[in-house]
């Protein structure tokens, strides 16, 4: 590959701030806001390059910017500084909302909305992670990270799960599990830790795939390299090889919509952009100083960057800076190349054929149409989990008939268990839930929710059968599993299992734990008994507490 030539010339620049532009974000109106080491926060309109409105309101340099999602209409910027003091505006008209509060010690280097904006979490230098309650503006948790906290970010497609870069570890909490701690001041402990990534320790930024099957971080100096990371895998696995080009440290990374691209700034005083299939650079932008922030604009059409020269550069990208570069893949982008192909592939049976050039056309346009194609492929191949992960993207990119048809046909075939269980065949239906939770790639939340039904209806049977310890061992599973669910916001994404049920998810939760409770009284353990009503009612919500209290007391 021949080397690239750094693009030394912006198509444009904007330019007002006093001091090093330290973050920048794209909005949907074709605005953009910055923050800067001036004190300021600064709101864009990109069509015109004119300031709309400069927002004062911190006392000393402005450090982390964040944006709150589009899909939850809040319209809320937050920023946060040196002073570790933390500030919300309305995004549409850079108006302050708040007087700054002070929320840290030290000074705020990272703030990031979670998917429904319930939530927001801010990482600084005083080695703490604080998570804001977004309806009431306090603090709701805080998180000792043993280290520098440089950069926070929630999953996409979670608003529990978060991403904490440290100066020596990447840490991921899920907020809705909780470990008891008895130091702490309220019933639920600490949200828990679920993993430590391997590899580079001190990184500086962090980024996450639309769809949260990928984790990507930015290191420092010592290790300035970038690394993916699969998070549908047990261990979290580095996919590839680190990806080499910058000589010091990355501060920024970012995404584009899709997910092909991936443009990262640094101290080097180059803004990189990558193609994500091969892990490439393929474009050099130069600043004529260390570079701090970048960001892709709504349309993906432009690169905006920003730092120590205090302007934001606007760059241009190529409409094929996806695509892949051998002949094959070239001659498999044209789209009507591309439909025959699939076509005549699933015509002749030849499933690997169609996913590979399914594979290829969602490389470069990870449209709703693409995976819904691909579902329906891994379903003829059986691929039962590959298919509703499939659908499960389609829909969650654009609604359509064939992404829920997709999605109708997937879940069908991996309700393989309920169908063996209808028929009597017990065993062998939590045998293969058991086997469906130990598959790689498998969506283990929908095995817990099909697991806590089953057994459930196992505990009931026993009860009927006045066989009061084995209904114990039943609901306690039941219980057990519900426990990955029921706080989670993932109603919609699970729908169909009402349907299948008669239960929504927080039912099917409220019915495992009732029966637990009543088989320990039928059993004779009346002191586990009234210990597992106290454990769920520390554990629950108050909508769940009144419903088993009221239980508790009638029955």
């Amino acid at each position: 590959m021949a080397a690239l030539i750094p693009n030394t010339t912006p198509i444009r620049t904007f330019e007002d701030h006093g001091d090093r532009v330290i973050a920048v974000a794209a909005l949907p109106d074709e605005h953009m806001v910055t923050a800067s080491y001036d004190g300021m926060l600064r709101l864009w309109d990109l069509k015109t390059g004119f300031v709309l409105r400069k927002m004062e309101g911190h006392r000393s340099r402005v450090r982390a910017l964040a944006v709150s999602p589009e899909r939850c209409y809040r319209d809320w910027v937050a920023s946060g500084d040196e002073s570790g003091e933390l500030i919300i505006w309305n995004g549409k008209t850079g108006e302050l909302l708040n007087q700054a509060i002070k929320v840290h010690d030290g000074w705020i280097f990272s703030l990031d909305f979670s998917s429904n904006s319930t939530m927001l979490a801010s990482g600084s230098s005083d080695t703490t992670t604080k998570l804001w309650c977004t309806s009431t503006w306090e603090v709701q948790y805080s998180l000792s990270c043993g280290g520098i906290v440089r950069c926070v970010r929630y999953s996409p497609i979670s608003s529990s799960i978060l991403a904490i870069a440290t100066d020596n570890s990447v840490q991921i909490y899920d907020v809705n599990l909780y470990a008891s701690n008895r130091y702490h001041h309220n019933d639920y402990g600490y949200p828990v830790q679920l993993r430590t990534t391997v590899g580079g320790e001190f990184n500086y930024s962090l980024a996450w795939t639309r769809d949260g099957s990928r984790l990507i971080s930015g290191g420092s100096g010592a290790d300035p390299t970038i690394r993916e990371y699969d998070t549908t895998s047990e261990y979290w696995q580095e996919v590839g090889n680190p990806w080499k080009g910058h000589f010091k440290d990355i501060h920024a990374i970012s995404l584009n919509s899709s997910g092909t691209l991936l443009a990262s700034a640094s101290h080097d005083n180059h803004v990189r952009l990558w193609r994500r299939s091969d892990q490439r650079a393929i474009a050099i932008f130069k600043h004529s100083r260390e570079v701090n922030c970048v960001t892709f604009s709504a349309d993906d059409k432009h690169i905006l960057s920003g730092g120590v020269d205090k302007k934001i550069s606007e760059w241009s990208i190529s409409k094929d800076a996806a695509l892949p570069e051998d002949g094959l893949k070239d001659s498999l982008l044209k789209e009507q190349g591309t439909h025959q192909a699939i076509r005549n592939a699933c015509i002749v049976g030849d499933w690997p054929a169609a996913e590979k050039v399914l594979n290829l056309d969602i490389e470069t346009d990870a449209n709703h149409t693409c995976y819904a194609n691909r579902a329906f492929v891994m379903a003829r191949k059986c691929d039962w989990d590959k298919a509703l992960q499939d659908a499960i993207r389609s829909v969650s990119i654009q609604p359509s008939l064939v992404g829920h048809i997709s999605k109708g046909i997937a879940l069908c075939g991996k309700k393989q268990a309920i169908a063996l269980f209808n028929a009597g065949e017990h065993q062998e239906a939590m045998l293969r839930i058991g086997e469906l939770a130990a598959c790689p790639n498998v969506d283990p939340i929908a095995c817990r929710i099909v697991e806590a039904y089953l057994r459930v209806q196992l505990g009931n049977m026993a009860l009927d059968g006045a066989r009061y310890n084995e209904a114990v061992e039943h609901f306690t599973a039941a219980a057990n599993a519900s426990i990955f669910f029921y706080k989670l916001p993932i109603q919609l994404t699970y729908d169909e299992f009402i349907a299948l049920f008669g239960l929504d998810l927080k039912s099917l939760c409220q019915t495992a734990n009732q029966q637990q409770c009543y088989a320990l009284f039928r059993a004779g353990s009346f002191g586990a008994a009234i210990e597992s009503y106290q454990s769920i009612m520390n554990k629950t919500d108050e909508d769940m507490k009144v419903g088993l209290h009221a239980w508790f007391n009638g029955k």
